[in-house]
């Protein structure tokens, strides 16, 4: 893409102007990691994980800051405005593919105010109901929403974010009216699920499974197209009730535009190290999710693609930030 190649460009300059000196050096101090999300959810975890661990092998902070709202955009608009020296990163969502096709005038550029750096993690979702809701299937489910339609209320992250697609592309291949009720992130929706003011959630593992596993939550099904190393015994959507039906979601690294290369390397390095380390891989394997490790490239192309494939999902659902 054009605006990539843009980007690109920039990158190349600042790399010239900098130097290999600075990279080595860097990092001289704390290093901040905006969570454009409160605490509790996947990204919060991740990003926790992944901030010890680089902390520990930087010998420097690296602060997690919580800075949720607006459909992630008030924390990206702070990495956007920080210098571009490495030292403020984004942990960022597919909320940050999502918004370019609901918010006409998006205080930022996707793609040219970014440097991608690498995805974290992958996982799909668990749909996971409240315990009075009587179904155990993803049948029983959509069964009993077609019978009382517009009664069951499903939680998300936020509105527009990609647990709410999740929702509105269930609702439109099982024909089905659920409600959509946002919450300002995966943490808060849970606990909206907890006290039964909802009955069902597209869950992220992080936050779902030590519910699943203490009884206060009854798992149904995942959300991705083959079945979870951490619940083998839930079925995917797409086996169960609907073919072809697939969400899953990543955390991954950004920085600012015209971070250096060098700097931009080394962070990839050394969070690619952080994920390959044996300890790191059996925690995010027990909460349900994977370590990628992408290089900056493919992460790149990864974030043109959903844009363009979450793009026809909003345009399809008529999805409207709220």
């Amino acid at each position: 893409m054009k605006n990539r190649a843009l980007c690109a460009s920039g990158v190349a300059l600042a790399l010239a102007v900098c130097g290999t000196a600075y990279a080595q050096a860097w990092p001289s101090k704390a290093v901040r990691m905006i969570v454009p999300f409160p605490p509790g959810g996947g990204t919060d975890y991740t990003a926790r994980l992944i901030g010890q661990k680089l902390s520990e092998l930087w010998a420097q902070p690296v602060v997690i800051e919580n800075r949720p709202g607006a459909s992630t955009i008030i924390g990206s608009e702070i990495v956007v405005k920080s210098p571009p020296d490495g030292y403020t990163l984004l942990m960022g969502s597919v909320n940050h593919t999502i918004n370019p096709s609901l918010i006409p005038k998006l205080p930022y550029d996707t793609i040219r105010d970014f440097v991608p750096i690498t995805v974290c993690v992958t996982a799909a979702y668990i749909l996971v109901v409240h315990p009075s809701l009587p179904v155990k299937s993803v049948k029983e489910l959509i069964a009993l929403a077609r019978a009382r339609p517009g009664e069951i209320n499903y939680s998300s992250s936020g509105s527009s974010g990609p647990q709410h697609l999740a929702g509105e592309l269930f609702k439109m291949m099982a024909k089905a009216d659920i409600t959509h009720v946002p919450y300002k992130g995966g943490g808060p929706a849970v606990v909206a699920l907890l006290g039964g003011h909802v009955q069902l959630q597209f869950s992220t593992p992080v936050s779902a499974l030590p519910h699943v596993k203490a009884g206060k939550l009854r798992p149904l099904a995942v959300t991705g197209l083959k079945r979870s190393e951490a619940v083998p015994e839930l079925p995917t959507i797409s086996e169960a009730a609907l073919p072809g039906y697939e969400a899953v979601t990543w955390w991954g690294l950004l920085a600012p535009a015209r971070t250096p290369r060098e700097i931009v390397n080394k962070v990839h390095g050394d969070v690619v190290k952080v994920l390959q380390a044996p300890d790191t891989r059996e925690k995010l394997s027990r909460e349900g999710v994977s370590a990628a490790g992408t290089t900056p490239e493919q992460f790149a192309a990864m974030i043109d693609k959903d844009i363009v494939t979450l793009g026809k999902v909003v345009k399809a659902a008529n999805v409207k930030l709220d």
